[in-house]
């Protein structure tokens, strides 16, 4: 009996039918439009690169664009950057995905006749690989792993705080315990790493903050006593801001409605922060040396760090404000360490060195801005920039309402590029939006439970997430599509983190067990 081939399966058929689309696009550009003026303009300054150049519409795609880009600047064959190019008008902000004619010419936004003035971002010059196996199942927690987070420089140790009342230090390259921290009498709730990776912070259910060694695991000093209920979250100060190599405050947020800030050396409070009247659900210390929290009073507050006076209240959401992000959070984290794995030799080079990091990442048109993103229980999300507002007695708009998702937003974070933001809600979608004006992009669709947490890949082009269904997914922000399923845990993931070297991923969550993922 001959053997029967099966049918093509779902994935197979919609494979072959994305293919012949995209190659019907190819074929659609009309090859009789002739030249196309085009202008490039750096985005952080706004300065012209060169002179407008005529480039053929059938030409002009974004290869060709980064090649011409590249041409411009004098830069050779090996030193070439990969740069992603927007064009703006009346409020609009369009990514150029593919081409000119179908991002400009086709919607009928610019015609053949106009000069289009394109703005660019260098993106980053390494590339992360998709992960898409688990190299590493842990296990050692005796309850829910709550929090998960990577060094700042590499992959290979993590920390993780669970409700067995333990924080744990993992090798994740021979996927094995390095050291259990125990002292905390209830729920580990947060871990952090400082930006030198020389101390480790945990907060706790227990009301206290403890830190750690993490060469020996040993705690350092007694528990930072202070607050009256649990730890909500915690922050570290720029390594950039130090006012010396021997001093370094820890910002802690609680449900007890403050904020409080620690000399890590001292082990004593410098600053309490207290303004909100309900739980501070999140807290961020800024590069300018502003520290912004996020309430259940449903405001935002900016607060000044050397002072810990109260600088502005933000006011538009109509329920619990549940996450913000910083569009520097990434280079905050990882100070001085970078992809090329040179680590100054100084503590005033370190400085330097992250300081520049720092205003590359947040300098737009010469002015260096940290936007700020809200997330919140009344399904919406607010885009803002608090420290470009040109009077501080004013009070501060939001620059954007992102509108789309039909339940409570659990989770926002920016691209280390700061050029998107993904936003994780209990209605089991991601959403990516533009970080710039907050024009929504995506909706990730694939999980079939709430999202708890998202992660963007060091180089911007991949984004996990973590679900209730149980399932980690890796989408590629460039198309919004899924490019891994990641099943294995046996329980809803609570944490996820990308780590900055792009190398790994760690999960952790109810099933008690720490996976950690790999190409």
């Amino acid at each position: 009996m001959a053997t029967v081939v099966p049918p093509p399966s779902k994935r197979q058929r919609m494979a072959v039918a994305e293919k012949a689309r995209e190659q019907q696009d190819i074929d659609a550009i009309p090859g009789d439009l002739g030249s196309i003026r085009v202008h490039f303009y750096e985005q952080s300054t706004g300065q012209a690169t060169g002179a407008p150049v005529a480039i053929p519409v059938a030409d002009a795609t974004v290869k060709n664009l980064e090649l011409l880009l590249n041409t411009l600047q004098g830069n050779d064959a090996s030193e070439r950057v990969p740069y992603r190019f927007t064009f703006g008008a009346d409020g609009q902000v369009v990514d150029i995905v593919n081409d000119i004619y179908r991002a400009l010419l086709k919607p009928g936004l610019r015609t053949t006749e106009d000069t289009i003035s394109l703005h660019y971002t260098p993106q980053a010059v390494f590339r992360v690989r998709a992960v898409s196996r688990c190299s590493a199942s842990i296990p050692g927690h005796g309850e829910a792993i709550l929090a998960t987070s990577f060094t700042s420089c590499s992959s290979s140790r993590l920390v993780t705080g669970s409700g067995d009342n333990n924080a744990r230090i993992f090798d994740t390259d021979t996927g094995t315990p390095f050291h259990t921290l125990k002292s905390h009498t209830s729920w580990v709730l947060v871990a952090s790493w400082s930006p030198d990776d020389t101390t480790i912070a945990t907060g706790s259910m227990d009301n206290t903050v403890r830190l750690w060694d993490p060469k020996t695991g040993q705690p350092l000093g007694q528990p930072l006593k202070g607050h009256t209920k649990w730890i909500t979250s915690l922050a570290w100060e720029p390594y950039h801001l130090r006012q010396s190599s021997t001093t370094q405050r820890l910002a802690s947020s609680s449900k007890d409605s403050t904020v409080r800030i620690w000399d890590s050396i001292s082990k004593r409070i410098d600053l309490v922060l207290s303004g909100h009247k309900s739980s501070v659900s999140c807290v961020r210390w800024g590069g300018t040396g502003t520290i912004y929290t996020a309430s259940h009073d449903k405001t935002i507050k900016l607060w000044d760090s050397t002072k810990g006076t109260l600088i502005s209240t933000l006011t538009a959401h109509a329920h619990w404000v549940n996450h913000l992000a910083l569009s520097t959070d990434f280079v905050l984290r990882t100070a001085y360490h970078d992809h090329t794995g040179i680590i100054p030799s100084t503590d005033t080079e370190k400085i330097a060195k992250a300081k520049q990091r720092f205003e590359t990442a947040a300098t737009i048109n010469n002015i260096v801005t940290e936007r700020l993103v809200t997330a919140s229980d009344d399904c919406t999300i607010y885009l803002w920039s608090p420290t470009s507002s040109p009077s501080t007695n004013a009070a501060i708009k939001p620059l954007a309402r992102l509108l789309g998702h039909q339940k409570q937003v659990n989770h926002v974070t920016f691209s280390p590029s700061g050029t998107l933001i993904a936003s994780s809600s209990f209605d089991n979608h991601i959403k990516l939006w533009n970080a710039t004006t907050g024009a929504f992009l995506y909706t990730l669709r694939g999980h079939v439970g709430a999202v708890y947490m998202s992660c963007f890949s060091p180089d911007s082009r991949l984004l996990v997430s973590g679900s209730k269904d149980t399932t980690l997914k890796v989408w590629d922000t460039a198309t919004g599509k899924l490019k891994e399923d990641l099943p294995g845990h046996q329980d809803e993931v609570f944490a996820v983190d990308w780590s900055p070297d792009g190398r790994a991923v760690a999960s952790g969550g109810k099933d008690r067990q720490v996976r950690v993922w790999r190409h």
